[in-house]
C-alpha cells in the first residue's frame, strides 16, 4: 500500500528532473536580453524573427530536412522487407539477425559514430551529407523495424493467400493488399525515423564534414554567447516540431494496433 501512494510521487518528479529543464528552453528564447537568468528582462520575439536572416542556419535546416526525408525513406523501407521477413517466416539464423540489426538500440551511440567514421575513412569516401545519411539510416533501422513489426504481426495471412487464390503476383498482393493494411504503421515510421534523423547529433557530427546538419550548427553557435538566444529561438521550434511528429506517429501507430485488434476480436 505505501508502495503504491509514493509511486505517483516519484514519477512526477522523476518527469519532473527530466524535462523541466527542456521547458526552460521556450521561456528563455522569448527573453529581451542575452543572459539566460531569472528575473527576465522582457518579451520580445527579435530571437525568432532574426533566425529568417540567418543564411547559414537556412543552410544547416535545409541539410536537416533533406538528410532527414532521404533516413526516413531509406530506413523504412528497409524495415518493411525485414519486419516482414522477421514475422511472416521462419529461418536460420533469424535470431542473430534481429540482434544485429537491433544492436544501435543498446551500443553508446559515440561508439557506432566512430566506428561508421572509421568504415568510411578506410573505403576512402569523403565526409558529406551521403555519409550522414548512411550512418543515420543504420542508426534509424531498428526504431523503424520496432514500429513496423507491431503493424506486421496483428496481419491477417489469410487476406495475402486469398489474394493469391484469384491470381494476383506476390508484388500485386504485397501492393494491393498488404500495404494498405501495414499504412498507418509505414507512416508512423515515416515520421520516427524523420524526427529522430532531425534531432540527431553525434553521428552527424563525426560525418558530416563541411556540411553541417542542423543540431552540428547549434553546436557550434554555442561557443559565442551573443549568438546564445538565437539558439535558444532555434532549440524551441525544433523542439516543438519533433514534439509533433512524435504526436502524430504514436497517434498513428495506436490506431492502426486498435484497428487490427478490432479485426482479430471479430475474426
Amino acid at each position: 500500500m505505501r508502495k503504491s501512494r509514493w509511486l505517483p510521487i516519484y514519477v512526477t518528479v522523476y518527469l519532473g528532473f527530466l524535462y523541466l529543464p527542456i521547458l526552460l528552453l521556450p521561456i528563455f528564447s522569448f527573453n529581451n536580453a542575452a543572459s539566460t537568468t531569472f528575473p527576465l528582462a522582457g518579451f520580445t520575439t527579435k530571437w525568432y524573427a532574426a533566425l529568417w536572416g540567418n543564411g547559414a542556419m537556412l543552410d544547416a535546416a535545409r541539410n536537416s530536412l533533406f538528410v532527414g526525408l532521404c533516413v526516413a525513406i531509406l530506413s523504412t523501407g528497409h524495415a518493411i522487407c525485414a519486419a516482414r521477413a522477421i514475422t511472416r517466416y521462419r529461418f536460420r539464423g533469424q535470431r542473430a539477425a534481429t540482434g544485429l540489426i537491433m544492436a544501435p538500440l543498446f551500443l553508446p551511440e559515440i561508439i557506432v559514430a566512430v566506428s561508421l567514421l572509421m568504415i568510411v575513412l578506410q573505403i576512402g569516401i569523403e565526409l558529406s551529407l551521403a555519409t550522414v545519411i548512411l550512418g543515420q539510416t543504420v542508426f534509424c533501422l531498428p526504431y523503424a523495424m520496432s514500429v513496423l513489426i507491431s503493424g506486421f504481426e496483428g496481419f491477417d495471412r489469410s487476406l495475402e493467400e486469398a489474394s493469391m487464390d484469384l491470381g494476383e503476383t506476390a508484388l500485386g498482393t504485397f501492393r494491393r493488399v498488404t500495404l494498405p493494411v501495414v499504412a498507418p504503421a509505414i507512416v508512423s515510421s515515416l515520421l520516427v525515423s524523420f524526427t529522430i534523423s532531425l534531432d540527431e547529433f553525434i553521428l552527424a557530427f563525426f560525418l558530416s564534414g563541411t556540411e553541417p546538419t542542423l543540431p552540428v550548427y547549434i553546436w557550434g553557435q554555442l561557443r559565442f554567447a551573443a549568438k546564445l538566444p538565437s539558439v535558444l529561438a532555434l532549440g524551441s521550434l525544433m523542439l516543438v516540431l519533433s514534439i509533433l511528429l512524435i504526436t502524430i506517429a504514436e497517434f498513428l501507430r495506436r490506431r492502426s494496433q486498435r484497428r487490427i485488434q478490432g479485426r482479430l476480436a471479430n475474426g
